[in-house]
């Protein structure tokens, strides 16, 4: 009878009778120290994720003293030692490939992921402290300064994968918003999107060309699934083209070869050849005034939606003149003969239909905000609303034409409707920064809060979602606080209509991630209303009350009132029985809590908490495991 096959040893067994060697040990040493340089040549990272790679690349520098001094003395390796480094080549080699998806991967499934990428980074954090942990120095004649310095760094890798969360709030609050909006989007949402898209650092067509690249890579590598992560990162993609200017929705398709050019995918086109806007060999090459060359109509098209850049280079445009680029045509049209490519014929534009009506006349109408006449005020305010939605040609005119005081004085109009129209106006022009700030130090702030608390339904949804824009800028979110902004957004959120508690919790979002905010929320009542919002199932809003909820729970303060029992049995509930995100936010908040006060967790235990941990910390998302996990080790403490 054959002898019990023993099952293998995992890289934290204890040290088997015998190492199966792949290669000498010189090579094993020396294929260590190339995984580091090469992993090493990784300068420049995604912005989400740029801290937790430049602790990796600074313990990645520790670890090469350790593999010189073992290349240059090249001892004999012990079966120990040999496996001990051989962990530790997987260990790099994980750490390599994490830093190059940092470095050329998609930044939205970076930004939406970033749980998963986080528990990536602890795993090899985990990896690099078994390899490293009880490694026999003394039989590889290591000296002590190197020795020392890498057992620190060790110490520090064992703090670090049971590191708490570093997530972005604001960034992911952003994103909740825009992919839960599922309504026509009105500017409050666009302000966001634009601030994704600068978070991101996907603004320039470039920059969307090497996105819509890497995500067309996750897709063939998904190959059909994750379904609803991947059409939640086409979704984004898509938004981002849309306020870049860019008309090009299907990453699916191609984007790098016109299909005049299908039958010969071997041929190299030069890139100067290329429209930067559709990417396909332009037949109608001009200059615009920055000297950059487009296809004419990609960047007639461009310009005829009120942008006034360059869309590669984003430098304002002296003047709109298109002038033809006869030496590139000529290059192109010798490029396409030598290679015997017949240029796609365009199909020719539609004609454009003739407005009847004369273009508005921006400063009448601006005058007419400071009517003595009522009419002429109230006709004027609501085509002033209507132009300043339509593009930002329109928003700089009005701008520019003293539009922004002439609303502000018209805020405290007793007229509901004119109310109305005023703050919906600013919430529109609110869009770009520099109207941000004449808004704010026009005196506006008091104003809108005013309409907040006393305006028609639509006027306090508009106020609150234009105290959002505002709050963007971090000086105004104490502003908005102390100007008492935040209990009126309290009673919206407490009373208002659906869409006004969204606009409410997103602006109260905004402004509590400042200090100040927190206890003055706190004290407008947040926490009940917060409560409310989490038992109406039929609002939807379960996962913005909690992401709230989570923000003040860093607050001492706020903590003493969120920290009973009966919000634990909230929360353990909707952690047995809630969607997969509810239970991620309910046990980020009781982490939170828990660390802060034992007895709360003891309690949470004692409502049935550690099954649904134990099933979580298996079964969960990424997110869910971790704070499932952290939460078990910690009830151990208690």
């Amino acid at each position: 009878m054959p002898p019990p096959t023993q099952p293998p040893s995992s890289p934290d067994d204890p040290e088997p009778s015998s190492v199966a060697r792949e290669m000498d040990d010189e090579d094993l040493v020396e294929e260590l120290l190339v995984t580091v340089n090469s992993a090493r040549a990784f300068a420049e990272f995604r912005r989400t994720q740029r801290k937790e790679c430049a602790n990796l690349l600074r313990w990645l520098q520790l670890v090469l003293p350790l593999l010189e001094e073992l290349r240059d003395a090249a001892p004999r390796l012990t079966d120990d030692a040999y496996r001990r480094l051989a962990l530790l080549g997987r260990a790099l080699a994980a750490a390599r490939r994490l830093l190059r998806s940092c470095h050329d991967g998609s930044k939205i499934y970076l930004a939406l992921e970033s749980e998963t990428v986080l528990a990536k980074f602890r795993s090899v954090y985990e990896k690099m402290h078994s390899a490293l942990d009880g490694m026999p120095y003394a039989e590889l004649d290591i000296s002590d300064e190197v020795k020392e310095q890498v057992e620190l760094m060790n110490a520090q890798l064992m703090r670090c994968k049971k590191g708490t969360d570093t997530q972005d709030m604001e960034l992911s609050m952003d994103i909740m918003v825009i992919l839960q909006n599922k309504e026509d989007e009105r500017n409050a949402d666009r302000a966001i999107l634009e601030r994704l898209a600068k978070k991101l650092e996907l603004q320039t067509l470039a920059e969307l060309r090497a996105e819509t690249k890497a995500i067309k890579k996750i897709i063939n590598e998904r190959n059909g699934q994750q379904g609803d992560s991947t059409k939640q990162i086409i979704n984004l993609l898509n938004k981002f083209k849309e306020i870049a200017g860019v008309d090009e929705k299907n990453v699916l398709g191609d984007v790098s070869m016109p299909r005049s050019l299908d039958k010969c995918p071997s041929l190299m086109i030069p890139n100067d050849f290329l429209c930067p806007i559709t990417l396909e060999i332009m037949t109608d090459p001009v200059i615009v005034a920055s000297g950059q060359t487009y296809e004419r109509r990609s960047i007639q098209k461009w310009l005829d939606s009120g942008e006034r850049t360059c869309t590669k280079t984003r430098q304002p445009l002296a003047h709109l003149s298109l002038a033809p680029n006869y030496a590139l045509k000529n290059l192109i049209l010798q490029w396409c003969e030598k290679n015997m490519v017949e240029l796609q014929k365009r199909e020719p534009e539609p004609a454009a239909e003739q407005d009847d009506k004369p273009k508005e006349d921006i400063p009448s109408l601006v005058e007419g905000l400071s009517s003595l006449h009522p009419d002429v005020q109230r006709k004027a305010v609501k085509k002033i609303r209507m132009l300043s939605k339509e593009s930002p040609e329109n928003r700089l005119l009005i701008a520019d034409n003293g539009g922004i005081p002439a609303l502000i004085g018209l805020l405290a109009c007793p007229d509901k409707k004119v109310q109305q129209n005023t703050v919906t106006s600013l919430l529109n022009l609110s869009i770009d920064d520099k109207n941000k700030l004449l808004i704010t130090r026009g005196g506006a702030i008091p104003l809108i809060i005013e309409i907040l608390r006393n305006g028609s339904p639509e006027a306090q949804e508009n106020s609150a979602a234009t105290l959002f824009s505002l709050s963007m800028l971090d000086e105004n979110k104490a502003a908005i606080g102390s100007l008492g902004g935040l209990a009126p957004l309290v009673e919206l959120l407490r009373n208002g209509t659906a869409r006004g508690k969204k606009d409410a919790a997103t602006a109260i979002f905004n402004l509590v991630l400042t200090p100040q905010n927190k206890a003055r929320a706190t004290q407008a009542g947040i926490v009940p209303a917060l409560l409310r919002v989490i038992d109406d199932k039929g609002l939807g809003m379960v996962d913005e009350a909690l992401s709230i909820f989570l923000l003040l729970s860093s607050h001492a303060a706020c903590r003493a009132e969120i920290g009973t029992t009966a919000f634990v049995e909230k929360l353990v509930r909707l952690i047995k029985d809630g969607t997969p995100k509810n239970k991620e936010c309910a046990l980020s908040v009781l982490l939170e809590l828990g660390t802060n006060s034992k007895p709360l967790l003891v309690h949470g235990l004692r409502f049935g908490l550690h099954e649904d941990l134990s099933k979580i910390a298996k079964n969960g998302t990424s997110r869910a495991q971790r704070k499932a996990n952290s939460l078990i080790q910690l009830a151990r403490k208690c």
